[in-house]
């Protein structure tokens, strides 16, 4: 109805999962690498969760698309099915022949034709994959007998891997007792989290640029209010966005405004309320001359005037010692035949005090995050894999499935070969591959900030934050620091801009975390890294 309003070629949000609007979140890619991944990996289960109407789907057909042309492919989306059933589904879709009375033989049938079909295509160099869709819905036995049907191998790999994507009840199924055997043979697991706040801008950008759309019909100010109505989940935006062009065409308005998405939002989600974000409040003379006290005086990193880019900066006098690196540790067993077990504990927040240690703290309390922000360190919990932990480049608690059992570990170096975990006291290093099978892509690290400074930053926001962000920026650049307690500028984003953009960083020109943590990491802040460069030194 507003296609023709807002000049567009087609409708932007439509839920259909047309391939031509695919967005593809870093979160989606770490997804599909562990879908492609179980394919050579010898057989056994993969498992895909996340919420309902987070991508699930459009990760499961990229994966169909890029099968190799050696695999053939069973794809199940109905698993409402008895045993029987399933098996059928099965031959089905893989074109096995039956005997004649098969029906009448019972599941044995079905299951001896699959048997003699998968040592035939085996015989010919070919793989088969199972995709079952929706697979929170199997039910116990139909479960146990999936398990069976990975029995057959050779002393080389199973003859059937088995994909199983639904929601995130699927994980506490297969952590029930009577399925650990089934939870034993998944070699691979991701949970697809919700796009964040950039890419929530960035999927509402893509949709409307293949739509054919020449203005902006959501202003970039928007971005944060639909994050916090939809959670991030894309089908929620969709929802969203589409009732709210609606909205805008109904009331003859050139672009969404805020009451327009508040009135859809009412419309879509009944009674449901946005997520609470922190109120940004005006702060006084006097208040903003203490706290840039008090940052001056806990990090003491505010640039000179001189012209010359800083590749580091000097420790600042006053900041707690640099903890020292994880080069010793890392350098200790990366000499030392990989193991395939990684060690893992039940508390998280004994891990988080764990990996305090590495950025010299000592956290007391039951909530070590609360505990850690009064040592100026800030808790980032993550979503994204390897592909986030080696972006971020720190240490961080990761969380580990060993079958039915979920534990924490603190990784503390990460390289090509393999990664260095600890847990409970034990530390060992550990296969890439062995890792990337019990990792469900969520961590938590931390980030060295002051209290006084806010965790984001845009344009027109000033105070003793603002002030360092503009000359840590305008240093790095050789430009002179613009003069203090001054608000955001166009030319300061624009600088933002850059950085991210160089960075690999969303450029939005908005400053967050990871924005922080790099600038941090340029600017001599004290914090361990990661990555083997820095455990060697280079």
């Amino acid at each position: 109805m507003y296609n023709h309003y807002f000049d567009l070629k087609g409708a932007p949000f439509s839920i259909a999962p047309d391939p031509r609007y695919l967005f593809m979140s870093e979160r989606h890619r770490e997804a599909l690498a562990h879908l492609l991944y179980g394919i050579g990996s010898g057989g056994g289960f993969v498992l895909l969760t996340g919420e309902i109407g987070a991508g699930k789907t459009t990760v499961c057909r990229c994966f169909i698309e890029q099968v190799p042309p050696n695999c053939r492919l069973a794809y199940i989306f109905n698993p409402r099915l008895s045993v029987g059933e399933l098996l059928q589904s099965v031959c089905d879709e893989l074109h096995i022949p039956l005997p004649e009375a098969a029906s009448g033989a019972g599941i044995k049938a079905y299951v001896d034709a699959i048997n003699v079909y998968l040592l035939e295509a085996h015989s010919q160099g070919l793989n088969n994959v199972l995709v079952i869709d929706e697979a929170q819905n199997l039910s116990a036995e139909v479960l146990e007998q999936l398990r069976l049907l990975t029995n057959l191998e050779t002393s080389e790999r199973k003859l059937l891997q088995i994909i199983l994507i639904g929601q995130p009840e699927l994980r506490s199924m297969l952590a029930r007792p009577e399925l650990e055997q089934l939870a034993q043979r998944v070699i691979a697991r991701y949970h697809l989290g919700p796009l964040s706040e950039a890419e929530t801008g960035a999927y509402v950008a893509h949709r409307l640029a293949v739509a054919g759309s020449s203005g902006r019909p959501f202003p970039p100010a928007l971005t944060p209010a639909i994050h916090a109505w939809t959670q991030g989940v894309p089908r929620r935006i969709n929802l969203l966005c589409d009732r709210a062009l609606l909205g805008a065409y109904v009331e003859n308005s050139p672009q969404v405004t805020r009451r327009i998405l508040n009135k859809a939002a009412a419309e879509v989600f009944a009674a449901e309320a946005p997520a609470a974000r922190p109120r940004r409040l005006p702060l006084a003379a006097g208040a903003l001359l203490a706290l840039a006290a008090l940052s001056a005086a806990a990090w003491q990193v505010m640039p000179g005037r001189e012209a010359a880019p800083v590749k580091r900066a000097a420790t600042p006098a006053t900041a707690t010692a640099p903890a020292p690196a994880p080069a010793a540790a890392a350098n200790a067993v990366r000499g030392a035949a990989l193991a395939t077990v990684p060690p893992l504990q039940a508390d998280q927040a004994g891990a988080l005090r764990s990996l305090a240690a590495l950025w010299g703290q000592s956290l007391d309390g039951e909530d070590p995050c609360a505990a850690a922000l009064r040592q100026d360190l800030r808790c980032h919990q993550g979503r994204g894999g390897l592909y986030e932990l080696r972006l971020l480049d720190r240490p961080a608690v990761v969380t580990l499935h060993e079958g039915p059992r979920t534990g924490y570990a603190v990784l503390s170096a990460l390289d090509e070969q393999g990664v260095t975990l600890s847990a409970g006291g034990r530390r060992e290093r550990i296969g890439l591959a062995d890792f990337v099978t019990r990792f469900g892509g969520e961590f938590t690290t931390f980030w060295r900030m002051p209290r006084a400074f806010r965790d984001e930053l845009a344009e027109g926001d000033r105070g003793p934050d603002a002030d360092w962000l503009a000359a840590r920026l305008a240093q790095l650049e050789g430009a002179p620091a613009p003069r203090p307690a001054a608000a955001l500028d166009g030319v300061t984003r624009e600088r933002l801009r850059r950085f991210q953009g160089t960075q690999d960083l969303k450029a939005d020109g908005v400053a967050g975390p990871r924005t922080y943590m790099r600038l941090n990491q340029l600017s001599g802040v004290p914090e361990p890294r990661l990555l083997a460069r820095a455990a060697t030194g280079n």
